[in-house]
């Protein structure tokens, strides 16, 4: 930490009160990560680290707006993929978000304010401006993983000499209800404190599903002379019943049982609690020097239970298996950035250097569930039953330590230093080269709890980045980019490194890509990228729940297009289509070569549409769709292909007073979304409505 205590006092050190005035001229937002236009974001300071405008970022980014998210009623990461080309959700077992973007599943390529949220959980948006895509394997910005892209989640900042608050509530015809507070409060006119909280009582459409989550997240702003500081403090606890969906039958999921639930009540169950301190200072030291650092600290405290079809329904019967997972985890990330602008002849620079220090440590265990309390061996770790409604599925017994079968005990200690540069060169009004090198030294030990046998790898790696931009007009942009990215053999969440593993080199991911961004009109803009993304030394989920199989070498070839804004001062949408090919390249015994990549529909397709006819009343509609996928990499069963219809109409009742009414599923169409193996498969909810209550004051 030493490190981020003297960048800290560097940032701190250079108070000058004209900066301070020349900040509240401006508004006085304590930290800007980005502007925004309704539905569209015009610039990000995570894809480069440096406050860039989209249409000069040699990459693919989809950026989805707090005002999109309320209008079309998105809380969860699932329901906000379906409209990002090239990216679709995965199941995640019922407790976690799992994405997967340009071919390549994940559970860890989260991060919030450009730092790495990676435990296993579900987000939420309560406290977001936007929500940030980036696509492609991007190492040198954003670290080890990210073989696809990873996902961003930019939070509220607090804002001096500004007091407003709003309030909102909702219910569904489920009876799941939402209410969230947003408050802003001025200290004086340089400094303020925000104040965002939720709660959310969850239902669905399925027999046994419940639960809850909320959270609350202080943050203080200050302006401190030159520097300007954000500390915020967030406490998360969700708490639900674990669904693993339905089984498979004939290679295809189980149809007829839509609600019907395949667990045990009190058995399914998961729960997290979590504390996260977040810390971002930033000053300009000159007119051309300009520091930040940012901060991490994160604790994570989970536990969930399930027992779920382990076997497609044959005949009649079904196998059921279980097990308990608790993982206990401490983040600390800390990041420090220099940037300074400088000119060599007519040639302008915009050098960025930065350090990261990422500590992990990590516990987490597995304990089976056995069908015979005396005797945890693995021919009663499956029970056979009967398919009867109600189901007849016997409580497991959970059976801890050594000597139960299959189980696991590990804990993992993680030190991660990384060093970077990038340059973005400006050649002249018309042409952008943006160049960067990173180098991580990843050191990973795990240590088996119940053998005491310890196991470590450790990697030095680098990450070159490269783009070239042509602007033929001040408006649009022609891009070609090289990245890459890495991804250790011991996994998103580095608990199963072993003698195997150790021993191999990390998956390496390597992007190329061709595009076009264009801002049609100043509140409408248009992007499009052709790419091929080749990754190596790959490992994936096997059709088997909780294994791996190794798959040799994959290629995904892709475009994507999409559309954002307002098309008149009436009209706003949302528009994106992408085509995802992504195969295995190289045999190996699990995975042929030509096999699909599991969860990747070949077609998807999203479009929201708002059109307000009068100041008082709007409609909305959209439409999402995806073509047929498979379940795992076995490709023995099938998610169809489904097309879904939302609507909605708006309602401006009084001044600081408004109403929306979103439908889910208009046409009812019977659908299944997600996946986790090839017999834990999502059904899509049927037609349902959502009231929402918002009052600004």
């Amino acid at each position: 930490m030493r490190f981020l205590l003297a960048s800290t006092a560097l940032v701190l050190s250079g108070a000058s009160p004209a900066l301070a005035a020349e900040a509240e001229d401006a508004g006085s937002v304590i930290i800007v990560t980005g502007q925004l236009d309704g539905y569209r974001a015009v610039s990000t300071t995570s894809g480069t680290k440096t406050d860039t405008p989209i249409l000069d970022v040699p990459q693919s980014i989809s950026v989805v707006t707090e005002k999109q998210l309320r209008d079309e009623a998105i809380l969860s990461v699932a329901d906000l993929v379906r409209h990002v080309p090239g990216a679709s959700a995965g199941q995640g077992e019922g407790h976690r978000d799992q994405v997967t973007l340009r071919g390549n599943a994940s559970t860890a390529d989260f991060f919030v304010d450009g730092l790495r949220d990676d435990a296993q959980y579900y987000r939420s948006f309560y406290n977001i401006e936007q929500v940030e895509v980036h696509k492609g394997p991007n190492a040198m910005i954003f670290g080890r993983g990210g073989g696809g892209g990873i996902i961003n989640r930019v939070t509220k900042s607090a804002m001096a000499g500004e007091n407003q608050s709003s309030a909102l509530a909702s219910l569904n015809s489920f009876a799941s209800w939402y209410g969230s507070v947003d408050s802003n409060l001025a200290l004086g006119d340089t400094a303020a404190i925000r104040m965002n909280a939720f709660y959310e009582g969850l239902d669905n459409h399925r027999d046994s599903f419940s639960g809850h989550r909320y959270a609350i997240n202080p943050v203080m702003g200050a302006e401190l002379g030159r520097a300007r500081v954000q500390l915020g403090y967030e406490y998360v606890r969700d708490s639900r019943v674990v669904d693993r969906g339905v089984p498979s039958q004939n290679g295809t999921p189980l149809t007829g049982h839509r609600d019907l639930f395949f667990g045990v009540r009190g058995v399914n169950d998961a729960d997290i609690t979590a504390h996260i301190l977040r810390l971002r200072a930033e000053t300009e030291l000159t007119g051309t020097l300009k520091a930040d650092v940012s901060a991490l600290y994160a604790n994570y405290d989970k536990i969930y239970s399930n027992a779920y079809p382990a076997t497609a329904l044959v005949n009649g019967q079904l196998g059921i298996e279980a097990y308990r997972d608790p993982t206990q985890r401490e983040n600390l990330i800390a990041q420090a950035n220099l940037q300074w602008k400088a000119n060599t002849g007519t040639v302008e620079h915009l050098i960025l250097m930065g350090v990261e220090r990422t500590n992990q440590d990590t516990e987490n265990e597995r304990i089976n569930g056995f069908f015979s309390a005396s005797q945890p061996s693995a021919a009663n770790r499956r029970t056979i039953i009967n398919f009867t409604q109600p189901l007849v599925i016997p409580k497991p017994y959970f059976i801890a330590g050594a000597a139960a079968n299959g189980n696991r005990k590990v804990t993992s200690v993680l030190r991660q230093t990384s060093a970077y540069v990038q340059d973005q060169i400006g050649f002249g009004d018309h042409l952008n080269l943006i160049i960067g090198l990173r180098y991580d030294r990843f050191d990973l030990k795990l240590t088996n709890s119940f053998t005491q046998d310890r196991f470590a790898r450790v990697d030095d790696l680098w990450s070159p980045r490269a783009g070239l931009v042509f602007k033929p007009a001040q408006n649009a942009s022609l891009y070609i980019s090289y990245t890459k990215s890495f991804l250790p053999q011991s996994g998103d969440q580095f608990t199963s490194l072993d003698a195997t593993t150790a021993a191999l080199e990390p998956e390496a991911f390597h992007n190329y890509e061709l595009g076009a961004k264009w801002e049609i009109h100043p509140k409408l803009s248009a992007a499009a990228a052709v790419y091929q993304l080749d990754r190596t030394n790959t490992r994936a989920a096997g059709p088997v729940p909780g294994t791996l199989v190794l798959t040799g070498a994959q290629r995904t070839r892709g475009a994507e297009i999409s559309v954002v804004g307002h098309v008149t001062p009436a009209w706003e949408m949302a528009f994106g289509y992408g085509y995802t090919d992504a195969s295995i390249r190289s045999t190996t015994t699990a995975a042929p070569a030509g096999r699909r990549v599991a969860q990747v529909p070949r077609h998807q397709l999203s479009f929201w549409n708002r059109y307000d006819l009068t100041r008082s009343f709007g409609l909305g509609l959209g439409l999402s769709h995806q073509s047929r996928s498979y379940t795992t990499i076995s490709n023995a069963v099938i998610l169809p292909a489904y097309t879904r219809i939302d609507a909605a109409a708006f309602f401006k009742i009084r001044r600081g007073l408004e109403a929306q009414i979103n439908i889910e599923n208009l046409t009812n169409t019977a659908y299944f979304p997600t996946a986790h193996t090839d017999n834990n498969i999502t059904t899509g909810a049927p037609r349902n409505a959502r009231l929402t209550l918002v009052a600004k004051f």
